[in-house]
């Protein structure tokens, strides 16, 4: 038992009685506040919950069995270990005793050590089921808690997965190093990054003759189909701009690679995605440089995103595509990096390279102009992408590639006529060149050949 004295209620109308009980119970260590009457016991516990009531029958007002059933109905009081102390011996009584569920039943006059050791037992068997009852009250809680954490845990991955299908693992890493919570406006970092901007040829003409679920459908498997090549490469979708997509390749001495790949391995999807669908033309611009990657808006309205020069570059170089007919552009910036962060082992000239790095990938491009884009002070070197092989390119195409080279060269030297003859000759192996077809008209317009309008 606790070392604390337990406190009994002695409930008597006899003051004779409760003396008598109170002297006996204080000597065996005991605590006691005597009541004379039912509703004064009532009173009492209400204000002061004791541990054990010694309760008597016959009293006025309120009787012993009355006041016990009143116990027994409230949730403070129902517990306590309650013993009838009472000169009622017959059956009918006791059975009455049991019914309003007392605890015990002693008749009066009483042995005192009988009286002591029932009350020991009951205070004793009280203490353990209060001890029981606390501990599978902390296990239940326990096993609750522990299955709300669970379901709160499900929860909590659920709406993280979810979350990131808004906002990239990347991001995520950079403005909320500290988990979601930790997101605020301006988390911002400045690293280098390689940019790639897709966008649809045409795409307003195409959804006039479709109706938006039509358009809805096959734009979601077009993004689907892109965003496989993107991810597959290292690189990750900063948002879709209605018809276009702007990716973000951030690997440290791999991002140009990356984004290289990444678009030709789009240019392949486009091709199986023409045999399924409404056959469709993509332009791709890539660049590489300083970008602020962070949180952008307001305290209400936020998003992530990366912003700077090397955005805006990206974005028009994939205009640039519609000038010249091609498909891929790439900065010259993006080519450098590629440059700086592999060894190769060939290269062919300045307009024409192609790339033998030791490792399996092998790219090639050609030089197609120095152009000023808009809303740009400075003139840059624009490249055209052309593909990628596991082995060296054929002798043939290298012929080719070669007299587009030459007529380039011969182009800035202001040879305009060596330039046209070189051109018309790339132009009969590959009649759908357009860059080619544009150096044509252009070297014809410095020969006065055509009419300029």
């Amino acid at each position: 038992m606790s070392n604390v004295s337990p406190c009994i209620l002695l409930v008597d109308d006899e003051p004779m009685n409760l003396r008598l009980l109170e002297s006996l119970l204080e000597s065996a260590g005991y605590q006691t506040f005597s009541a004379t009457s039912g509703i004064e016991a009532i009173q009492f516990a209400q204000n002061c919950v004791p541990d054990l009531v010694l309760l008597d029958v016959m009293m006025p007002e309120m009787n012993g069995f009355e006041v016990c059933h009143y116990f027994r109905q409230q949730e403070s009081l129902k517990t306590i270990p309650i013993i009838f102390l009472t000169a009622l011996n017959d059956e009918e009584s006791k059975l009455k005793g049991m019914e309003t569920m007392g605890d015990d039943y002693i008749t009066k006059p009483f042995k005192s050590r009988l009286l002591l050791a029932k009350l020991k037992n009951l205070l004793e068997l009280q203490e353990i089921r209060q001890a029981s009852n606390q501990t599978l009250i902390k296990r239940t809680i326990q096993e609750t808690t522990k299955r709300q954490l669970s379901v709160a845990w499900q929860i909590n991955e659920y709406l993280s997965e979810k979350f990131r299908l808004f906002v990239p693992e990347q991001f995520l890493n950079r403005i909320a190093p500290q988990g979601v919570e930790s997101i605020r406006l301006g988390n911002v970092t400045e690293e280098e990054v390689t940019i790639l901007f897709c966008d649809i040829r045409d795409f307003t003409a195409i959804t006039e003759s479709q109706n938006p679920q039509e358009t809805f459908e096959w734009l979601n498997v077009f993004f689907n189909q892109m965003s496989v090549c993107i991810t597959s490469n290292y690189g990750f979708i900063d948002k879709y701009l209605g018809d276009a997509i702007m990716a973000v390749f951030d690997r440290p001495q791999l991002q140009s690679r990356d984004a290289l790949k990444a678009a030709l391995m789009m240019k392949q999807s486009l091709q199986e995605f023409n045999r399924q669908q409404h056959p469709i033309k993509v332009g791709i611009g890539i660049h590489t440089g300083l970008g602020m990657i962070g949180t952008l808006g307001s305290e209400e309205r936020m998003d992530s995103t990366v912003i700077g020069d090397v955005v805006n570059t990206a974005s028009r170089l994939e205009g640039l595509t519609k000038v010249y007919g091609c498909t891929i552009i790439v900065s010259q910036s993006t080519l450098e990096h590629l440059n700086q962060t592999t060894n190769w082992v060939e290269t062919v000239s300045d307009s024409l390279m192609t790339q033998y790095p030791l490792s399996s990938d092998v790219f090639y491009w050609r030089w197609i102009d120095c152009v000023i884009p808009r809303g740009k002070q400075k003139a840059i070197e624009i490249y055209e992408l052309l593909g990628i092989f596991s082995s060296r390119i054929p002798t043939s195409e290298i012929l080719v590639l070669s007299q587009f080279d030459l007529g380039i060269q011969a182009w800035k030297n202001q040879d305009y006529e060596a330039a046209l003859g070189y051109f018309q000759t790339v132009l009969q192996h590959n009649p759908n060149d357009t860059v080619t077809s544009l150096y044509i008209q252009r070297c014809q317009e410095k020969l006065g050949l055509t009419i300029v309008s």
